[in-house]
């Protein structure tokens, strides 16, 4: 299974993926955790020290591997001839980061579109990797991407199976979410889900999920006091304590829709 999260910036995509990954891990899979934002934070929020999440490098950047496997280093130019199909299958076992028993990180990045354009070796390279992962019947991907649109743009969204868009308890971050919902179903998501997170009042997001009118279920996680302390301090998931309102709501959400899974 591949689920995409995804959304407007500062809604707390990256803590709802290092929370998913981590409640998948636990129930027995395989969780490959991907960071496709332009500014990673995921190894952070995942637990990997400041100082040594700074020095990894993402693939996109890695100008040797992508002229590598596609035949054209980044930004030499537009009517040059690169493979749109790289290799990619042995990415996974040489660049991932083992965090904790079976979850591994992939820092993929994103890519810098003023120096790349809208098709290059970078993207057809990322494009080739979250097409192609392998997957067995245990194996799990979750992908942060990048805020806004841009996923859906370049069609990086493609090939998931499942699009949760979070967004905060607003009438606005509500509709936000709605249109990339959208996005994501002309692209082949077939199931989508809308994450109202930060939510301090339940019958205020519910009224404003409902005045939104839109199709898609929406799932609510609590504001948590938990999460603050833990970006102030720079730490990750792992120091949540057990009633953390955000990581019991995570888990719900894991029995909701994703439980059949261990069947």
């Amino acid at each position: 299974m591949k689920i995409l999260i995804a959304g407007k910036g500062g809604t707390g995509k990256t803590t709802l993926a290092a929370l998913l990954s981590y409640i998948f891990s636990t129930e027995g899979f395989n969780v490959i955790a991907l960071d496709t934002d332009s500014v990673p934070n995921l190894a952070i929020t995942l637990g990997i020290p400041l100082e040594k999440a700074r020095n990894i490098k993402p693939l996109v950047k890695n100008e040797k591997l992508i002229e590598e496997r596609t035949g054209v280093k980044p930004g030499e130019g537009w009517g040059l001839l690169f493979s749109l199909t790289p290799k990619v299958t042995d990415i996974i076992e040489k660049y991932s980061l083992k965090i904790r028993g079976n979850l591994k990180l992939l820092i993929i990045g994103s890519i810098d579109s003023s120096k790349e354009g809208c098709l290059c070796p970078a993207i057809a390279f990322a494009k080739a990797l979250l097409r192609h992962l392998l997957l067995g019947e245990r194996d799990v991907v979750i992908v942060d991407s990048e805020a806004g649109a841009e996923v859906f743009g370049r069609g990086l969204a493609e090939k998931f199976d499942y699009m949760l868009c979070v967004c905060e308890p607003t009438l606005k971050s509500i509709d936000i979410c709605s249109k990339l919902c959208s996005m994501a179903k002309e692209l082949g998501i077939r199931n989508t889900i809308i994450v109202i997170n930060k939510v301090t009042d339940y019958d205020i997001a519910i009224k404003l999920y409902e005045l939104s009118n839109i199709e898609y279920p929406y799932h609510i996680i609590r504001y948590d006091e938990n999460i603050v302390k833990m970006d102030i301090e720079g730490q990750g998931i792992f120091i949540l304590p057990e009633r953390s309102p955000a990581l019991l709501d995570t888990k719900k959400l894991f029995k909701r829709f994703f439980a059949c899974l261990r069947r």
